[in-house]
């Protein structure tokens, strides 16, 4: 997946810890299928892919590891997760309480510079439905998950809702991609603008409205 460009990237970026680059990185590849599912690799292999060091790099394997995106085999190197059709309404199933919570939370706290980076979201999300890039668009929603978990001012929520969002892009871009980018894009708007209006009530409406919209296209990947 080609890198977001500095337009849609948090400012604080620039300035992150290399583990935090190396695993955004490597959460990229993994969502955008360039690390297949199931396919088997090295950490020296992914060492020399992302250009940096041993230690970042084993970090970021520990902490995907943890979140269910790959399988450390003693020995064997590692094993990314399989996507079973089945599981993504799991992921959704999942999703929906913390969700509602931290858009519900966002509506609360939204202030400052937060409402410049939802509005951000908000414009690369459309820009993406005009160009019909399906890559941009998960950019500019991982920009949105990024500024939901820094405004709603809950971390435990926030570290519960982070790996179950990144099995959903991932999914996402597997089985609906840039066919689904317009309909997708427009709920995701509907939740910012709630977020922005300091509507509690309305954003954990327009948050279980997108789990829905989610969920639908999980089940229907999912039936035979």
């Amino acid at each position: 997946m080609a890198e977001a460009t500095p337009a849609s990237e948090p400012k604080a970026r620039s300035f992150e810890p290399v583990a935090a680059k190396a695993y955004r990185m490597l959460e990229k590849m993994i969502v955008t299928l360039q690390l297949p599912p199931g396919a088997t690799t090295t950490e020296g292999a992914l060492i020399e892919s992302l250009g940096l060091g041993r230690t970042p790099v084993r970090e970021a394997i520990q902490r995907l590891a943890w979140e269910g995106l790959v399988e450390v085999r003693p020995r064997s190197g590692l094993a990314i997760a399989p996507l079973t059709r089945g599981d993504w309404v799991k992921v959704i199933d999942a999703r929906l309480g913390v969700e509602v919570l931290l858009a519900r939370s966002a509506a609360r706290y939204a202030a400052g510079p937060m409402v410049a980076q939802f509005r951000n979201a908000a414009l690369h999300m459309e820009k993406a439905v005009l160009s019909a890039d399906a890559m941009a668009f998960l950019d500019a929603d991982k920009l949105l998950d990024e500024a939901l978990a820094e405004t709603a001012d809950n971390p435990y929520a926030a570290r519960l809702a982070a790996p179950l969002q990144t099995h959903s892009r991932r999914f996402w871009f597997r089985y609906r991609g840039e066919s689904d980018l317009a309909r997708a894009a427009e709920q995701h708007v509907r939740l910012i603008r709630a977020i922005l209006d300091r509507d509690e009530d309305g954003a954990g409406r327009e948050a279980e409205a997108l789990m829905r919209l989610l969920r639908r296209d999980a089940e229907s990947i999912a039936r035979p």
